[in-house]
Formats: C-alpha cells, sequence, structure tokens
C-alpha cells in the first residue's frame, strides 16, 4: 500500500472518529476533511472523462509544446460541497418529537420542542427554524452551480451571464423575507451629530424610502417594512433607517457582485481559487473573533456559527482543487467554480446578517471591479482576454495592453492622470508621442506594472497575499473604527 493511500486512509479515520453530535464545529472540521479528500481522489479519476467530452483547453501562459488540460473542474468540487452540506443537517439541527396527542394541541408541541432541545446540557445545535434558511441556501447553491456549468457548457455572453445569479438568489431573498425580513440598517454617528443638515438628510431619505416602499407595496400587496412609521429614536441608541424593498434590491446586487467579482479577478494558475480559500479564512477569522468571545449576543453567536457551517467545508474542497489548479496547473475551475464561491460568500453574507462586512472584505475584488469599469463600459477598448502575457524568453509574466485605434479627450484624460498616479504603463508613438496602447485594467496586470515581470506562481501568491493582509486589515477595522464610526460593536472587545 502506498504512503499516499496509508496517509489518507488515517485521515478518513480521523475525520470520522471526531464526528459529533452536539459539537458542530468539531463536525465541521471533520467533513472538511472528507471534502478534501473525496474531492483529491475524484479529480485525477474525472479529468479524461471531462476531456472527451470537450471540456477541455490549452494553457497559454506556458512554453512549447502545451499539452491540453482537462476544464470545468470546478464542478467536481462544487458537487462535493453540495453533499456534504446534506450529509450535515442531522449534526447541526436538533428534532423534537410530536406525539399523537400533541397533533392538534399546540401548547404541546411547543413543550416538546422546548424540552427536548433543552433536555442536552450546553446544547450548540440549531433550532429547526433555521432549517428554513439553510436549505434555501443550500438550494441557491444548487442552482449558482447549474448555471456555472450551463456556461461552461454552451460559453455564455457576459451580458446575459452577469446578471444570473440574481435569479439563483431568488430561494434565498424568499426565505429571508418570510423568517428574519430586517431591512433597517445602523446609521454612522457622525451623520446625524457631526454632519450639519444630518438628521434633515435621515428623514428626508426615510420620505423618499417610505414612497418607494408604498409603490411596491400598492402593486405587489407585500410590506417590506420592518420600522413602524412612528419608530422613535432614541438619544442613546444609534439611529436606524428602515431601507425596505431598496435592502433586497442591495441583498440582490451582492449575490451578483459576490460571484462575478471572483470571476473577473482571474487568468492565472490557482488564483481563483486561491483568493476564495483565502476569502474563507478571512470569513473564519471574523467568525471566531464571536463564536470565541464571552458576552456575544445569542443572534450573533449563532449568525457567525451560520457563517462558519458554510466556509469550513468549502475550504477543504477547494484546497483539493487547488492542488490541481495551482501551477503549474493540471485542470481549469470554469466559471462553475467561480460562481459557486462567489454565491458562498453572498450567502454567509446575508443569512449571517452581515452583509456590509461581506463588502469590506471583498475589498480587492471591488477595487478590481472599479478599476476594469473604462474597459468594461467600453471607454477604451477591452479585449476577451485580459491575461498577463507570458514571455517565452525568461518564463516571466508581463502586463498585457490594450491597443488603441481612437483616443477621445475624456479617455486621453483617464489615461494620463491613471499613469501621473503609477496606476497604468503607457506605450507610445516614438515619432508622434501619442499613446497608442495601456496595460489592461485589473489587479493582476497592475501587480506586474508595480512589481515588474514575476513567475506565475509568485505572482498568483503575491495577489493572495496582499488579499490576506487587506482582510486581516479590514477585520481590525470593522472593530475598531466600525464601533466608533455606528456606536456599538457586538463583541466585548471592540472599541465603543
Amino acid at each position: 500500500m502506498s504512503m499516499s493511500r496509508v496517509i489518507k486512509g488515517s485521515l478518513v479515520v480521523l475525520a470520522i472518529s471526531i464526528i459529533a453530535p452536539n459539537k458542530p464545529l468539531q463536525t465541521l472540521l471533520a467533513f472538511s476533511i472528507l471534502g478534501y479528500l473525496i474531492t483529491v481522489s475524484l479529480i485525477p479519476k474525472l479529468m479524461a472523462s471531462f476531456m472527451k467530452i470537450g471540456l477541455k483547453g490549452k494553457d497559454l501562459s506556458k512554453p512549447p509544446p502545451v499539452t491540453e488540460i482537462a476544464e470545468s473542474m470546478g464542478i467536481v468540487s462544487s458537487v462535493t460541497y453540495l453533499f456534504l452540506m446534506f450529509g450535515l443537517i442531522p449534526f447541526i439541527f436538533f428534532k423534537y418529537l410530536v406525539t399523537f396527542t400533541a397533533l392538534s394541541n399546540d401548547s404541546v408541541i411547543s413543550d416538546n420542542y422546548t424540552d427536548q432541545y433543552s433536555s442536552l446540557s450546553n446544547n450548540k445545535l440549531f433550532p429547526h427554524n433555521k432549517l428554513s434558511e439553510y436549505l434555501s441556501a443550500v438550494l441557491c447553491l444548487q442552482s449558482t452551480v447549474l448555471l456555472g456549468l450551463f456556461d461552461d457548457l454552451f460559453d455564455i455572453r457576459w451580458r446575459h451571464k452577469f446578471f444570473l445569479p440574481a435569479v439563483a438568489s431568488l430561494p434565498l431573498l424568499i426565505v429571508y423575507y418570510v423568517d428574519f425580513s430586517v431591512t433597517s440598517i445602523v446609521v454612522p454617528k457622525f451623520v446625524t451629530d457631526l454632519l450639519p443638515g444630518g438628521d434633515l438628510l435621515l428623514e428626508l431619505l426615510n420620505q423618499v424610502i417610505r414612497l418607494g416602499n408604498h409603490l411596491v407595496t400598492k402593486i405587489t400587496g407585500l410590506s417590506f417594512s420592518t420600522l413602524p412609521n412612528d419608530y422613535e429614536y432614541s438619544h442613546d441608541q444609534p439611529k436606524l433607517l428602515d431601507l425596505g424593498i431598496f435592502y433586497y434590491v442591495y441583498m440582490s446586487a451582492i449575490s451578483i457582485f459576490s460571484p462575478n467579482s471572483i470571476n473577473i479577478l482571474a487568468g492565472i494558475n490557482g488564483l481563483e481559487v486561491g483568493q476564495s480559500i483565502i476569502l474563507g479564512i478571512i470569513f473564519l477569522i471574523n467568525d471566531f473573533c464571536y463564536l470565541l468571545s464571552p458576552g456575544v449576543p445569542q443572534a450573533a453567536h449563532d449568525s457567525h456559527l451560520f457563517s462558519a457551517i458554510f466556509i469550513i467545508p468549502f475550504i477543504g474542497v477547494s484546497i483539493a482543487l487547488f492542488q490541481f489548479n495551482f501551477f503549474p496547473a493540471r485542470v481549469f475551475v470554469g466559471d462553475t467554480y467561480c460562481y459557486f464561491s462567489g454565491m458562498v460568500f453572498a450567502i454567509v453574507g446575508i443569512l449571517g446578517h452581515f452583509s456590509k462586512t461581506l463588502l469590506i472584505f471583498l475589498l480587492p475584488q471591488i477595487i478590481n471591479f472599479v478599476y476594469s469599469v473604462p474597459q468594461i463600459f467600453g471607454l477604451v477598448p477591452c479585449p476577451r482576454h485580459r491575461l498577463p502575457k507570458f514571455n517565452l524568453s525568461d518564463g516571466l509574466m508581463y502586463p498585457s495592453f490594450g491597443q488603441l485605434k481612437k483616443l477621445t479627450p475624456v479617455s486621453k484624460a483617464m489615461l494620463l492622470v491613471l499613469e501621473k498616479f503609477k496606476l497604468i504603463k503607457l506605450t507610445r508613438d516614438e515619432k508622434t508621442n501619442q499613446i497608442v496602447a495601456f496595460s489592461n485594467m485589473t489587479i493582476i496586470n497592475l501587480t506586474l506594472v508595480w512589481f515588474g515581470p514575476l513567475r506565475e506562481d509568485h505572482l498568483c501568491v503575491l495577489i493572495m497575499t496582499l488579499q490576506l493582509l487587506i482582510g486581516v486589515s479590514m477585520i481590525v477595522v470593522r472593530h475598531t473604527v466600525g464601533p466608533w464610526l455606528f456606536g456599538f460593536d457586538n463583541l466585548t472587545w471592540g472599541v465603543k
């Protein structure tokens, strides 16, 4: 028996041995190990099958001769993850018994429910009213994986697939509306206390939002407001702004942006999976800040336990995929994985009730998107692929360039400003000194502009390291500057 089989067998025994009914974090670790082992075992066995049906491609950033490798292998880790989430249900939710005499007596049902939930000392399991959120999240991920598979198979055009995650997120938003439905946000104290006219601005926003909610309610018959119209602000409490229907628009926008942001920041071996693993680690660090801190409200504790339930197995299957996708890549992950990983983060942000914190963790992806806007929206030419350029002579990656056929005054001014702040590299005609090309506007190319030519694996590790440093910094900001701005924090050690 080979050493790898011995190690895998030992990990299986370890994982099974630490599964415990009333220890969700310990059980999650076990399922993460199992997810890693299943994924790392299936990928090499399925490579040939994927290539046989045409899911294959060549890595253009390698010296010739370049052989074809399997594409869309993110499907393997995504489907493995879904089966893990099905198997987790008995270990994170408790089951209450209903007797025949209780079927017509609500009070007896309630008593049975409470008695069984309290029968375990130090109960760490979720009650059944959380199960609907969990199942809606899994259904959302199933839909996302299916849409990603369609994209990999049929190469859907960008303008068509951009909004597909919003369709997949509908089960999520519906359950949020039925079960939780909180649409109010905390207004930073400096807006009302320090900004001149801040109270007036808040009241004006409230009136505009109420008008929008009234219009939606009149059309659909559904009410999206959660604060009463006569809600009074307390002087010693942070003020709230009820966004109503606009909060659902915001959550839908998150479900669109998060998957697409992973997809946009891609193009070198290991980066799609690598940035997702780093994001998962950042989320877990934030979750454990709550799970390990004393005095945290039960609602905040449950929200971050819910987040950890989705993130820990996700990291397990992603590490297995990363082994095959990192330089030199033996497989490509495909759009399925990008959509799937981004939707995992959107789910924990929405159902974990920290969707605003989610945005600061996605700061590098947001910067990449904003930086790409001039090309995405056609202000300057945007080639179909903006991958960095591989130099055969030295084996290093260089920034790729977009060619300018026509330079408008607006685009010229924008490029000159970006060049002044060293945010782009321009190529000029030697005779006329006119701008003829510019480095493609992605963080990958910008990193090469700043740090010079790099080997592909070094470039990937550098971007992952930057993502980790920014993420950890944002956690510190969230629990220091955040409480100062908003006036409170659920953590006992946060700055008040």
